[in-house]
């Protein structure tokens, strides 16, 4: 782990995305709340919170930071596509990028188990499934 005792707390903030591509007759289930397994955005914004704040405990070297805020949202993009954006805020020695990213990828991959059952094909397969384009859109340090 690296060493971060000198430097010092200041606010960090990082934002980050992702995109699940789905059938669009599984988003369709999604917007209107018809998921078997629950209301499948609701859940996954549990799950990337709880992923931030766990991302020490994934990730072995990272610092272990105290998370003062956690904003998920989700954007509907064409008919087959849903984008995950979450914001971590803190006010610590080292960002917050990775908290940001394994929030998107647990709130991406909270959402494929939700929706499994209606992607799989006829042999069990997920052809048109895939989670793409995570990424880091910004970070700040200090204000």
């Amino acid at each position: 782990m690296v060493d971060i005792t000198s430097k010092e707390a200041v606010y960090r903030e990082a934002v980050a995305e992702g995109v699940i591509r789905l059938r669009p007759s599984t988003v369709k289930r999604i917007m209107e709340g018809r998921v078997e397994k629950g209301d499948t955005l609701s859940i996954s914004r549990v799950a990337a919170i709880q992923a931030v704040k766990k991302t020490p405990d994934i990730l072995p070297l990272c610092h272990n930071i105290p998370i003062t805020h956690v904003d998920v949202n989700y954007e509907f993009i064409g008919e087959d596509r849903v984008k995950v954006v979450v914001r971590v805020k803190t006010t610590a020695k080292t960002g917050v990028e990775m908290e940001a990213l394994t929030g998107v990828s647990i709130a991406l991959l909270n959402i494929w188990d939700m929706v499994k059952k209606y992607e799989k094909d006829e042999r069990g397969q997920y052809p048109d499934t895939r989670i793409e384009h995570i990424r880091v859109l910004s970070k700040i340090k200090g204000k």
